[in-house]
């Protein structure tokens, strides 16, 4: 199934380890009433409580959204999910093979994360400026990820295709021509033939 993702900065990101040396993660996965950066012509928050209902589901921590590398679970403990007055807060407790990912954090190599989801209830709007919002009330979360590369920040170039952010909302026709959407995923694909370029001259290396 091919799910959306979206990417925040690692806010209130900490580290704690116990007496036996084991690792905690824990941090925010996601902000609410935060707007994205521009996606396919629009913008995009968060309403609280949009995760309350899936909570409780089988749902993993995973390193760059890779299914070889589970840094937790939420059936089996060791990925804790909750939703307070600030965001989505999340708890790992890493494995000891998860060491590099560890130390990565607390030296700031990595201080984004993302998730990915389906959208089950949201909304569309315009602002003041005429830009159009996308609110999503409910969600079905699957999993959380802290990633290297992220594609949501106001410092970051990003990279958005379906790739990244996964599946393209579709944008009501009453909106598109409002919201100029078609110049904006031509600004995109640019964007993304920079970026790709870019990724083919890292792998040469």
């Amino acid at each position: 199934m091919k799910l959306e993702r979206r990417f925040f900065e690692l806010q209130k990101l900490e580290t704690r380890a116990d007496e036996e040396g084991n690792r905690t993660i824990s941090g925010y996965a996601a902000v609410f009433n935060s707007l994205s950066q521009m996606l396919w012509g629009f913008r995009e928050r968060i309403a609280p409580g949009a995760f309350a209902e899936t909570l409780g589901d089988d749902i993993r921590a995973l390193w760059n959204h890779d299914s070889n590398i589970v840094l937790g679970r939420t059936i089996a403990g060791t990925l804790r999910l909750e939703e307070d007055d600030h965001g989505l807060r999340v708890e790992i407790d890493a494995p000891r093979s998860a060491a590099q990912q560890v130390e990565a954090i607390e030296r700031g190599d990595v201080n984004q994360m993302s998730f990915g989801f389906r959208a089950l209830d949201f909304e569309w709007d315009e602002d003041d400026e005429g830009t159009l919002i996308r609110t999503l009330n409910k969600a079905k979360l699957y999993e959380v990820s802290p990633v290297t590369f992220p594609a949501y920040t106001s410092t970051s170039v990003g990279v958005r295709n379906d790739e990244v952010y996964g599946v393209i909302p579709e944008i009501p026709e009453e909106f598109r021509r409002a919201s100029g959407s078609s110049a904006d995923a031509d600004h995109a694909r640019a964007r993304l033939d920079v970026q790709r370029r870019r990724l083919d001259l890292l792998a040469m290396r």
